[in-house]
């Protein structure tokens, strides 16, 4: 049986797709007094970065998606109770849902938060080397994990902000060091 977040955005793809866009992915997330549905859109064939180069999704494309999805959901009614629904691009943090992302950003850092702990660890960051059957091949400082999609909790690119040109420019100021509690007058 599918989850709750997996049948709304099954629910939600062909309305998202009409209006030009992609549905990434859906996060569903149940609180008491009201659950939180986060929907991310993108452009098709958008690269990676997109939001920085001014071509990726707009604050009008969130604005008519969740106009479109609340109306669908009023109609549908997916989700019993109140909830808070948020439409938004993937930014340079990207989401990875499905086993196309993963293929689609080989090489990129990753960091995956896994459902059940593998060798040990709950939390991964390393470089992706690609899908493999129904799993994700990462490489993990030098070490090579396999993790399958069914054991991925949460999977987001790490953003290489010196190459995008938006890392804070570095200070190098040779033979100073900073000394705590110390200040020149």
């Amino acid at each position: 049986m599918a989850d709750k977040a997996t049948t709304i955005g099954e629910l939600l793809a062909p309305t998202v797709e009409a209006l030009g866009l992609e549905l990434l992915g859906v996060e569903y997330l149940p609180m008491p007094g009201g659950s939180l549905l986060r929907v991310y859109i993108d452009r098709p064939g958008a690269p990676a970065g997109a939001e920085v180069d001014g071509e990726g999704v707009t604050v009008d494309d969130c604005e008519a998606v969740s106009r479109e999805v609340s109306a669908q959901l009023d109609v549908e009614d997916p989700i019993s109770g109140n909830y808070t629904l948020e439409v938004s691009s993937p930014g340079l943090d990207r989401p990875l849902f499905a086993p196309a992302h993963f293929e689609r950003f080989r090489g990129q850092l990753v960091k995956i938060g896994l459902k059940l702990p593998q060798e040990g660890r709950r939390r991964l960051q390393g470089r992706i080397l690609g899908v493999q059957g129904d799993g994700v091949r990462v490489d993990v400082d030098g070490n090579e994990f396999e993790v399958a999609f069914g054991n991925v909790d949460r999977a987001r690119l790490v953003p290489d902000w010196e190459a995008l040109g938006l890392a804070p420019a570095k200070k190098d100021r040779p033979g100073r060091r900073a000394r705590p509690g110390k200040r020149k007058h």
